[in-house]
Parts: structure tokens; sequence; C-alpha cells
């Protein structure tokens, strides 16, 4: 990774999930009982910085959008490649394997990932108007995926 980028920006992401039902039904159960395995695993891997949470440690309880069952993460890492180690080379690929089991199927982008400047904390509008943004113009710098990543240089340019 360039040593300005890791310097100067660190990257936020913000996914959102439509439970099936209520997390303290049933249904949920078996993702309710891994979250505080897996934010105390984000918060130990290398690379993380910051996560949004509520007082019990889990930002479940937040209620971000009108609809209740919409259940949002929001969390800032040093680089792109912390943040895949975490969510691909960790036991979270398990709840990503899973999540059919407790969550809609999205028919729009759910994640979006972009740059803050390092130390920066971003608010929950900021991580809604990056997916916002994401689902009406596709990736850029100001809102891009895993799979297309915005790079900044010098100039703020998106590379691919």
């Amino acid at each position: 990774m360039d040593e300005t980028r890791s310097r100067t920006y660190q990257l936020a992401q913000i996914n959102i999930a439509r439970a099936l039902a209520p997390l303290d039904s049933p249904t949920m159960q078996g993702f309710v009982e891994q979250l505080e395995s897996i934010n105390r695993l984000a918060e130990a891997s290398p690379g993380f910085v910051w996560r949004l949470q509520s007082e019990d440690g889990d930002a479940t309880a937040l209620r971000v959008f009108a609809d209740e069952r919409i259940i949002v993460n929001l969390s800032v890492w040093d680089s792109l490649e912390a943040l895949q180690g975490f969510v691909y080379g960790s036991a979270h690929l398990n709840l990503l394997r899973n999540k059919k089991q407790w969550f809609e199927k999205p028919s729009e982008p759910i994640l979006a990932l972009w740059w803050v400047p390092s130390g920066h904390v971003p608010s929950l509008e900021e991580a809604k108007q990056a997916l916002t943004t994401l689902r009406a113009q596709g990736p850029s710098l100001s809102a891009f995926t895993f799979a297309q990543p915005g790079m900044p240089t010098g100039k703020h340019q998106l590379q691919y």
C-alpha cells in the first residue's frame, strides 16, 4: 500500500441488512449469539480503527432507518486490505455464508466503502450518504465496493 495513503486516509464502511424477523425472535437467535464474538474479533483484527456501537457494545439496537428490521454496521479500518482480511479471511466469513438464514436478499447495494481523513469518525449521516451515492451513481471515489475500489491519489482521482 502507498505510504502516503496509509497516513492520510482510512477506510470507512457501512453495511446494512434487513432481518427476516425481530432480533429477539428464534429466527435470529443464531445471528445474535455470534455478535459479541464477531465484534471482539473485528476489534482485535489488524488494521481495525473504530466501530459504531451502543452502550451495550453493538449497533443492532440503533435505529438508523425507519424500518426497525434494518440493522447497520459502520466501522473504520486502516486500509482496504485490512477490512478484506477481516471480512473474508476470518471467522466472519462463516457469518456471511449463513446470512440467508437471517437476512432478506437485498435488491440494491447494502455495502459502501469510502475514504475518510485519518482520525475522522464518520457520522451515520455520512455513512447513509455514501450508501445513497453508491446506489444512485455506482462506484466512485465518494463510495465504492470491494469489487471496484476507489483509490485516492494525490489528485483524489479514482483508479481501478
